[in-house]
């Protein structure tokens, strides 16, 4: 979230939370999931993360990353998300208001509904999709699973390094004296700002989808293992197959009852952030992830599509999402219901780029050198340009008037990238290298093992 933007309660830390219009849908998404070698889709499940010596025999790849014949394309797409991202926050800083109400910076409804299509339930869907993949094999076709405390290492090392950072550098700059907003401070480090009215786009805007991403994490480790245990009860892999997809079906029924219930039961308006941003509203997207990856386990060789039926699928859900942006207004039905319905779409999105039977000649932008480039450093990215954004705005050297925006939009991006780049390999790579300390079982790694005795001569 940007300083003046639609939205309230904004990463300057000093905005009251609910005193302006509310966020088009999408309004502080980030790459949460996230993220090139960070969240996946949402922060922290990308492919970036490096791999340790095995301990006896060779690693299998972090959690998160994707399959080789389809990683370039997820990556492409955690690229153009990010872009997409960095793009609808500075439209957002350049919104206006006064008596009329607010005013968008260029007078076009259909390309504001391009700029604000959301993207955050893509990076969740994403990470959902990665990391439930491993559980949904071993519950389907038998196998096992890192221990949850392995799991919960890489995914730490992956994310909060470089998010600690930043949370603590933006902090200190916006709190010169202490103790400042201490309570900001702490609900951001313990990424419980979500729940937080107040203070839930404080220091870092975006970062209210992280508080999600952690939260998924920990459910993830807690039901995929159940998951594994019950299926094991069933006999048929088609049971296990629907036993698996039901419960994916619960996890999103669930966020669109209670989001029916709030608005149409408790009349919860949709400025009440917690209420609609929290894991009880936004779950859907995660669900869509995890139900993706049921499907592609539950199919394994079988429904693979051809480069036709791919496109079809991507260019159907892109109108579809577009769709959902043009004709979302605050309160309408298109508004509330807006992340099930664009979660359901991304999946189909995904469905059409992880399960091919053979390359898509319309995804070579997805895997083009440029676009996978920004879908490496795409957590960084997220982690920074908020506060890029507001830095160079504050110091006057983006322009101010609205017909300025893709001027100032440009400018964003073009320092953005580079900090992003440098971030990500002084801060995101050697972080992740972390990862070497663990092995596959969650044990310390012993790197420097006894030599065997000699035998006695």
């Amino acid at each position: 979230m940007t300083a003046t933007a639609a939205t309230a309660g904004t990463g300057t830390g000093t905005a009251p939370a609910g005193t302006a219009p509310a966020p088009p849908p999408g309004a502080g998404t980030v790459p949460a999931s996230g993220t090139g070698t960070g969240s996946g889709t949402g922060p922290g499940s990308g492919s970036g993360a490096a791999k340790g010596p095995g301990s006896g025999r060779r690693s299998g790849p972090p959690e998160g990353t994707p399959a080789r014949s389809r990683g370039r394309e997820i990556e492409g797409w955690r690229g153009l998300a990010a872009l997409s991202t960095v793009v609808f926050h500075v439209w957002q800083q350049y919104y206006r208001y006064d008596a009329q109400g607010a005013h968008a910076p260029l007078d076009n409804p259909y390309l504001a509904a391009l700029i604000s299509l959301e993207v955050i339930d893509l990076f969740f869907v994403t990470s959902a999709y990665l990391l439930t993949i491993s559980y949904a094999r071993a519950a389907i076709d038998g196998g096992s699973v890192r221990p949850a405390s392995a799991f919960l290492f890489r995914r730490a090392v992956r994310i909060v390094p470089l998010y600690f950072l930043a949370v603590l550098v933006v902090w200190a700059t916006r709190n010169p004296t202490l103790p400042g907003d201490w309570l900001d401070l702490v609900e951001h480090l313990t990424f419980t700002h979500v729940f937080d009215r107040d203070r839930i786009f404080y220091t870092l805007g975006p970062a209210w989808s992280l508080s999600l991403e952690v939260i998924f994490y920990l459910a993830l480790v807690a039901i995929g293992p159940l998951a594994i245990r019950g299926c094991r009860a069933l006999r048929t892999r088609r049971a296990r197959v629907i036993a698996c997809a039901s419960g994916c079906l619960a996890l999103f029924v669930i966020p669109v009852a209670w989001i029916a219930l709030a608005h149409y039961g408790w009349h919860v308006p949709h400025t009440d952030w917690p209420v609609y941003f929290g894991p009880q509203a936004r779950f859907g997207g995660f669900a869509a992830g995890m139900g993706l990856a049921v499907l592609k386990v539950a199919l394994g060789d079988r429904g693979r599509v051809g480069p036709g039926v791919a496109t079809a699928l991507t260019v159907s859900a892109a109108l579809g999402l577009y769709w959902l942006s043009y004709d979302s207004a605050p309160e309408n039905a298109t508004f509330m219901f807006y992340h099930p319905a664009a979660s359901v779409l991304w999946a189909v999105m995904l469905y059409g780029t992880v399960h091919v039977a053979r390359r898509v000649p319309a995804h070579g932008l997805l895997r083009s050198r440029a676009l996978t480039w920004v879908g490496l450093v795409s957590y960084s990215l997220f982690i920074w340009h908020e506060p890029v954004l507001l830095q160079l705005y504050d110091s006057g050297l983006l322009p101010t008037d609205q017909s300025a925006y893709p001027l100032a939009a440009l400018i964003v991006l073009a320092v953005s990238l580079p900090v992003a780049w440098a971030s990500y390999w002084l801060v995101e790579y050697p972080s992740s290298l972390l990862g070497r300390l663990k092995d596959n079982a969650g044990r310390p790694r012993d790197f420097y093992p006894e030599s065997p005795a000699e035998p006695p001569r």
